[in-house]
């Protein structure tokens, strides 16, 4: 099973950013399909973006199109976010997420959370 680490988060004023990194204990595009989610204090698991692997094609989630963008390296088996504009909203535990098969990826949703493989998360506080 694919190992996943997160690191790049931090505390950002409004209208600043940040890039989340995602290294993965193996070759990305043998997942197939990656994924950022994340969670604020008391709210459920959300979806962020999902990612196909190799082929790049994205699917994000309404309150971040226009402001996150998701990438990835297969050469240093990572996945990015870049993280422009943030919001108070925006504060949660971001997570990187791998799946096989790239099925998820193609659904334009981000399907039950126990078909995902996680990260131990990373901290995004956004202040007003």
């Amino acid at each position: 099973e694919v190992q996943l680490v997160e690191s790049g988060g931090g505390s950002v004023q409004t209208g600043g950013s940040l890039r989340l990194s995602c290294a993965a204990s193996e070759s990305i595009y043998s997942s197939k399909c990656m994924a950022w989610f994340r969670q604020a204090p008391g709210k459920e698991r959300e979806g962020v973006v999902t990612i196909s692997a190799p082929g790049g094609r994205t699917y994000y989630a309404d309150s971040v199109k226009g402001r996150f963008i998701a990438s990835l390296d297969n050469g240093k088996n990572t996945m990015y976010l870049q993280m422009n504009s943030l919001k108070p909203e925006d504060t949660a535990l971001y997570y990187c997420a791998a799946a096989q098969g790239p099925f998820l990826c193609f659904s334009d949703a981000f399907g039950p959370l126990d078909v995902w493989t996680w990260g131990q998360g990373t901290q995004v506080t956004v202040s007003s």
